[in-house]
């Protein structure tokens, strides 16, 4: 994830205290994307890279030299101009060297800024007026795309545009043609179908796959490795669990739950998962949803297989198919329309899988941490105006106090309208971004209350326990 704020490695620190205090209050926390979301540096639709544009397709070609840890890369951008007389367009570029700049094989002047590159059309474009233009570029990413060749394993983690020029914006959607260029003899998965895998010469292979629902592109990737794969099949989903680790069998154990959780999220979504799901264990990670796919670490693996009620994590990155991918949040402002989500859905599942004990423990763990904000006047409105340096306490807002909120939402309609509410707002809104106020507008509906007061209290404002004054000497 790009984060203007805080290098690398301080940010792998403060996802690790996240996951270890989480854990320890037995309360999911997969912090997938909170830092991608500090890569925002305005609430400002006007200053976000792409803000002038529509864009519609990626055709991108990836080839990753594992053993250098580098990267070459070719993208072709497909896009419509909002803005008549438009001519320059920013995007996000993360620290990727940029080669060279083309519209219909004529050269284009482009300036690398900071995290974006700016692109210079030939001539101003009137409004509505499609454009493809194509960008080469290279890079040796830090994070974004990691690299581990003691492994022969390379995946994708948090920051796209580290590794593919795009557009950032949660907001902004585009179908996807993705081809890596790989060693002879990994396996890998990406977004969407597979298309082809094709023998290279130099003992290479080319991987292609085809995303052909519109996504945002923070959930692009892919990954590839020397894996062993088991899988299975849920209503009409077709599943796959891979591990560099584990072998068949014991990718069956820590996955046994996992077409249950498909079958129970698509019902309370009211729409089912179609495709095909991989789930994937490597080297490292907290964790991370992408398109049709997501990333555990192999260590966490191993503890599903001493703990099998330890499906928090699974059940948590399985929910982000529906709230996060299809249903996003408009701009990271709501991004609490993702994870918290995520959050409480998994804790759903547990409840489900588990019984009430298993649900009731992930709400003592998240009122624990609200009164921990509370106390400490760290409390905040679940919707952000600007979310730029997220701490600690912010990210905790967003996944824990999130969570809690449609818990207490929960209790405050009852099992029938709460559920109600849910599948309409992720029918109405799947395949397209949004912000809170068509969640309470979808909640209020399926009720026939007005839930003014209670979005005001719990979603719009915070609360700050008040110190006891000081005894008088």
């Amino acid at each position: 994830m790009r984060d203007v704020a805080m290098n690398h490695a301080s940010r792998i620190r403060a996802r690790s205290r996240l996951l270890r205090r989480t854990i320890a209050a037995g309360v999911l926390a997969c912090t997938a994307f909170a830092t991608l979301a500090a890569a925002s540096k305005s609430a400002s639709e006007a200053a976000r890279a792409g803000a002038d544009i529509d864009v519609l397709h990626y055709t991108a070609r990836i080839e990753p030299d594992l053993a250098a840890k580098t990267l070459r890369g070719h993208v072709a951008i497909r896009f419509i101009v909002r803005s008549q007389g438009a001519q320059r367009f920013d995007f996000d570029a993360g620290d990727l060297d940029i080669v060279a700049v083309s519209e219909d094989k004529q050269a284009l002047s482009f300036e690398k800024l900071d995290k974006r590159v700016s692109v210079r059309l030939a001539a101003p474009a009137a409004a509505g007026s499609r454009h493809e233009i194509e960008i080469a570029y290279r890079g040796a990413p830090r994070f974004g795309l990691e690299f581990h060749p003691e492994r022969s394993e390379l995946y994708t983690v948090f920051s796209t545009s580290q590794w593919l020029v795009c557009i950032d914006a949660p907001q902004e959607r585009a179908t996807l043609d993705l081809t890596v260029t790989l060693p002879e003899g990994l396996k890998a998965v990406g977004n969407g179908r597979l298309m082809s895998k094709s023998a290279l010469g130099g003992r290479r292979e080319a991987y292609r796959w085809r995303q052909d629902a519109a996504m945002p592109s923070y959930v692009y990737g892919f990954a590839a490795g020397r894996y062993n794969e088991a899988g299975g099949t849920s209503e009409n989903a077709a599943l796959r669990y891979l591990s560099s680790d584990l072998q068949a069998p014991q990718l069956r154990r820590v996955f046994a739950d996992t077409p249950d959780m498909m079958r129970f999220f698509g019902r309370r979504a009211g729409i089912r998962y179609g495709g095909t799901y991989s789930q994937v264990l490597v080297a490292k990670t907290i964790g991370q949803e992408l398109a049709g796919l997501s990333l555990m670490s192999e260590a966490y693996g191993r503890e599903v297989l001493d703990d099998p009620s330890a499906q928090a994590l699974i059940a948590h990155e399985a929910a982000h198919q529906w709230w996060g991918n299809y249903v996003t949040c408009r701009d990271w402002g709501h991004f609490w329309l993702n994870e918290g989500f995520a959050n409480f859905m998994a804790a759903a599942y547990l409840q489900h899988r588990f019984g009430d004990e298993a649900y009731r423990k992930q709400v003592d763990g998240w009122k624990r941490r609200l009164d921990k904000l509370r106390e400490t006047g760290k409390d905040h409105a679940l919707i952000y105006e600007h979310w730029t340096k997220p701490s600690a306490d912010d990210r905790a807002v967003v996944y824990q106090k999130g969570a809690y909120v449609l818990h207490l939402l929960r209790e405050e309609l009852g099992e029938r309208a709460f559920w109600g509410g849910i599948r309409a707002y992720t029918r109405a809104h799947y395949g397209h971004s949004v912000v809170t106020a068509d969640f309470r507008k979808a909640m209020e509906r399926a009720s026939g209350r007005d839930l003014g007061e209670f979005f005001a209290r719990w979603v719009e404002s915070a609360e700050i326990v008040a110190k006891p004054a000081a005894p008088a000497k």
